[in-house]
Formats: C-alpha cells, sequence, structure tokens
C-alpha cells in the first residue's frame, strides 16, 4: 500500500487517474447517451467532466495542503463523529463500486471466452477479477506505481484500437442510439460520475510531492481518461447498439487483447476504489494493517458482485451524489470560503453543518425531478454552499465538544 515515505509526483497521478478512468463502466456510462446524438453527447460529455472534475480537484487540494484522506478531511466541518458516519457511507458505496466493476468486467470477460472458447460462467469471471485486485493490494505501492504505469500505456494504445474501429464508420455522425434521455440527465451522468471519485482523491493526493502536481496530474488525468472512455461508449452504442466493448473488440478480431483491456482496465480502476474502502474503514478501527483491510475488502467486494448483480447502476450513481455533493459542499465552502481548518478541533459533532447536509440531499432529489439542464450535482452543491454560509454564524454553537483537549483523539 501507500506508505507515508512514498511521495507521488505529477505524472504518477497522471497514469493514476488516467487508469482509475479506464473502466468498463464509464464507457458504458457514456452508452447511455448515445440518444443525443454524436455530437451534442460529445458537448456535454467535455462541458460535463470539465465541471465534476474541477469539483473532484478541489477535494485534491485539501487532502495535498492537511495531509488527511479524503473522509478524515469532513472532520473541518462534521466533527470527529461526522467522519465515522461518512467512513460508513464511503465503505458502502466503495463496495458498491467494487461490486459494478467486477461484474461489469466479468460480464465483459464472459462475452469473449463464450466467443474464444465456449466458456460460460460470470462467476468463475467474478472470482478471477476479484482475485487480481487482492493480489494488485497485496504487491505494494513500489509494485503498484510501475505496473499501473504499465498497463495504462497498453490499455491507451488498445482503446486507440477500439476507438479506430468506431470512428471509421460513417454512420456515427447521423445516427443517435437508442432510447430517450433529458440534456440536463446526460450532463448529471458526466458530473455524478467525477463526484464519485471525490471522497477518494484526498487518499492519494496527500502523498503528493508538490501540491500543483498532485492536483493537476490527477485532474488531467482523470478529465483526459474518463472523457476519453465515455466518448468510446458514446460511439458505441451509436455506431453497434450495444456500448460493451467487448463486442466491439470481438467484431474487429481482437480476441486475447480484448479479455487483456477488460481484465487490466477493470483491475486497476477498481483498485482505487478497494483501497480507499480500506482507508475508510482504518477511520473506524486505525489499528488494523492497510493492506489486510484491503484484501478482505476486496473479497467483501467480489461476494457483492457474485450476490446482487449490479449492471443497472444510474440510480446508485444518484444516490452517490445526493449523499456526497451536499456533504462536500459543507466541507469546500468551510475550507475554501469561510477559511476554517478544524480538523485537529476537539468538535465531536456539528450539528448545524449536519442540518445543511440533510437539506442539500433534499435540494439534490428535487433537481433530479426538475430535469435543470446542469443536472442536479451542480445546482444542488451550489445552494448548499449558500445556505451554509449564510448560516454557520448562527448555528457555530450547535456543536457538541469533548470538555478535556487532553482526552481528545482524533
Amino acid at each position: 500500500m501507500i506508505n507515508n515515505e512514498a511521495r507521488m509526483g505529477f505524472w504518477t497521478y497522471i497514469f493514476l487517474w488516467f487508469g482509475a478512468a479506464i473502466s468498463i463502466a464509464e464507457i458504458l456510462t457514456g452508452g447511455l447517451i448515445a440518444p443525443l446524438g454524436f455530437k451534442k453527447g460529445l458537448i456535454v460529455i467535455l462541458t460535463g467532466h470539465l465541471i465534476g472534475t474541477s469539483i473532484f480537484a478541489l477535494g485534491g487540494v485539501i487532502g495535498t495542503r492537511e495531509k488527511l484522506p479524503a473522509i478524515a478531511s469532513t472532520k473541518i466541518s462534521f466533527g470527529l463523529y461526522g467522519t465515522y458516519l461518512f467512513s460508513i457511507l464511503n465503505v458502502f458505496q466503495l463496495m458498491g463500486w467494487t461490486a459494478v466493476m467486477i461484474r461489469s468486467g466479468a460480464n465483459s470477460i464472459n462475452l469473449i471466452t463464450k466467443q474464444l472458447w465456449q466458456f460460460d460462467n460470470i462467476f468463475i469471471s467474478s472470482i478471477v477479477i476479484g482475485i487480481f485486485i487482492a493480489l494488485w493490494i497485496w504487491i505494494g505501492n513500489n509494485g503498484i506505481q510501475k505496473i499501473n504505469s504499465i498497463a495504462v500505456m497498453l490499455l491507451f494504445l488498445l482503446t486507440l484500437v477500439l476507438g479506430a474501429v468506431i470512428f471509421k464508420d460513417e454512420t456515427l455522425l447521423t445516427n443517435t442510439g437508442d432510447g430517450s434521455l433529458s440534456l440536463g440527465g446526460a450532463m448529471e451522468l458526466n458530473v455524478v460520475m467525477a463526484l464519485s471519485w471525490l471522497p477518494l482523491i484526498a487518499d492519494y493526493t496527500r502523498f503528493a510531492k508538490s501540491e500543483r502536481g498532485g492536483v493537476w496530474g490527477s485532474f488531467l488525468g482523470y478529465f483526459l481518461g474518463s472523457s476519453w472512455m465515455y466518448t468510446i461508449g458514446l460511439g458505441a452504442a451509436i455506431v453497434s447498439n450495444n456500448p460493451d466493448p467487448s463486442y466491439m473488440m470481438l467484431t474487429a478480431n481482437l480476441g486475447i487483447i480484448a479479455l487483456g483491456i477488460v481484465l487490466l482496465s477493470t483491475v486497476t480502476t477498481t483498485f482505487l476504489d478497494v483501497y480507499s474502502a480500506g482507508i475508510s474503514f482504518l477511520n473506524l478501527a486505525n489499528k488494523l494493517s492497510e493492506k489486510n483491510v484491503g484484501v478482505v475488502m476486496a473479497i467483501i467486494g467480489t461476494a457483492v458482485a457474485v450476490a446482487f448483480p449490479m449492471e443497472q447502476y444510474e440510480h446508485f450513481l444518484y444516490a452517490i451524489g445526493s449523499v456526497f455533493a451536499p456533504l462536500f459542499a459543507v466541507v469546500i465552502t468551510d475550507y475554501f470560503i469561510i477559511k476554517k481548518s478544524e480538523a485537529n478541533s476537539n468538535v465531536l459533532i456539528n450539528w448545524g453543518a449536519f442540518l445543511v447536509w440533510v437539506i442539500g440531499i433534499i435540494i439534490y432529489y428535487q433537481f433530479i425531478k426538475f430535469d435543470f439542464i446542469l443536472g442536479a450535482t451542480v445546482p444542488a452543491m451550489l445552494i448548499t454552499g449558500i445556505i451554509y454560509i449564510v448560516t454557520w454564524r448562527w448555528t457555530s454553537n450547535w456543536k457538541l465538544v469533548i470538555k478535556s483537549q487532553e482526552r481528545y483523539k482524533a
């Protein structure tokens, strides 16, 4: 795992987050935008990712400056007990993502093995992916940085081949995908995917050699990688009515190469989910080993993927947005606007911040119903932040505080 002595530079973050973005789930989500057509869909992809990744990067700034994991940084606004609640919520969402990634990867691998060797067993495919993720965690930081860099370069080259297959099709610019999707719904699918990484980014930027390298490397790596994956999914869904990249790769006779793309992309992305789930869990039980907890999380995520198939996860994305958009709206407002940094204070619970967070969740779902052109995340975060700015002086005493600083342990 990552240790305090291992300082990471700009290019490490580029490869890390570009690799995180190269996943079957991101391609499939891009395919959901196909009803808009390629030109309009591409504009939405770039705009939504610019907004979402900018919010994502602000969390990285806090991690770099305060040297805190992402969920621990919520102590600034919500107090120590708040980090416990959000740690639990983050573990749940990351286990959900782990299951989504493993299941999506297993479905694609199964499609490939069924055509190549007539082997049809999603259960075995899921187990194999889970084993690779656990091994990836067990290798440790030095192995991860070297292997991840090689894997990302290989995956990027192979997705270029897949892109060539898609973009040479003359129907790409004239056809649209099946179904219907509003502009606001499409925008939210882009913004909220980047937002889903917000509870993770500081887990890595806290080890940055410099703030600029950590934040800009993370921003560019994820923006470029995720935008490219969404574009691949969008194009595949329009051209073939099937955004699963395995289908397109098999059509292009990529066979074994397709299997490698799916396996590597699933492992490199899901590793980040599992690792950060372990970090969040350690906020509740800090005497455990990061590596051991990470392996256990990989096992749990694999079990969930096998027991509870999660192919349809749009509502899961919205659930993530509803919880973490207003949560980090409060933290970002506190840190960058109110200029409050109380991560080591004696506050156990800030009831005022919790109240604004709950109001923010309600606001998020109202904008989902309104189908606002910018989606739900952006207006929900802006309004939540404004409410917090207006009310924080009145609610500043709504706190449970430990009286003896000597007895307080973060």
